[in-house]
């Protein structure tokens, strides 16, 4: 792929030889506008219309990024608090201890329990789905889960990043079209008032 991208003209490049990163296609850094346009089949306005559309895709794939962004930062915490707990529980069934919790009920109506000698819990795993685990096994998928929603952050800050440097090079690349048809623009009106 990387030799593709070599052997191919050099009025546009795109960098390190990158075509797309999951499904987000790689801007192409040009060059030479005057061959790009060429190639491509493009007069100037098609060419911007094109790049100002290639950059609107890439800012609704980033506001997607960023909910799903949002999304694991906000439960991230939520799996730390239920490990958090899970260990508690575990911890308080070893002294042989009771551990005693406040339960909201509804809105701003709560009731005091006193948990006992526990071997399960039951884990909410969302869609109206609650299963019960014994403290080993959710201690296991909670971990699991914690590990894998990192992971996927990890993995969306570096798609973050790639989008941004494609929103960059699109950005430059229409300012390098539109000052080039400036400039011919230009040239032609030099050459027909002499």
């Amino acid at each position: 792929m990387a030799a593709a991208a070599a052997s191919s003209s050099s009025a546009a490049s795109t960098p390190q030889g990158v075509t797309e990163r999951r499904g987000i296609p790689a801007a192409s850094f040009v060059e030479d506008v005057e061959t790009y346009l060429r190639q491509a089949g493009l007069d100037v306005n098609s060419g911007l219309a094109f790049l100002q559309e290639r950059l609107q895709q890439y800012k609704i794939v980033e506001m997607k990024l960023l909910a799903q962004q949002r999304d694991l930062q906000a439960k991230i915490p939520d799996i730390e608090k239920c490990l958090d707990i899970v260990a508690t529980l575990q911890a308080k069934k070893a002294l042989g201890e009771a551990l005693t919790a406040d339960f909201e009920l509804s809105e701003g109506i709560y009731s005091r329990a006193k948990i006992e000698d526990t071997d399960s819990v039951c884990l909410w795993l969302g869609a109206n789905v609650m299963l019960e685990y014994s403290c080993d096994e959710a201690n296991a998928l909670l971990k699991k889960n914690l590990e894998n929603a990192k992971a996927s952050l990890e993995v969306l800050v570096a798609d973050l990043q790639f989008l941004r440097d494609q929103q960059t090079i699109t950005q430059v690349t229409i300012a390098r079209v539109f000052n080039w048809d400036v400039h011919q623009r230009r040239s032609k009106q030099a050459i027909k008032e002499t």
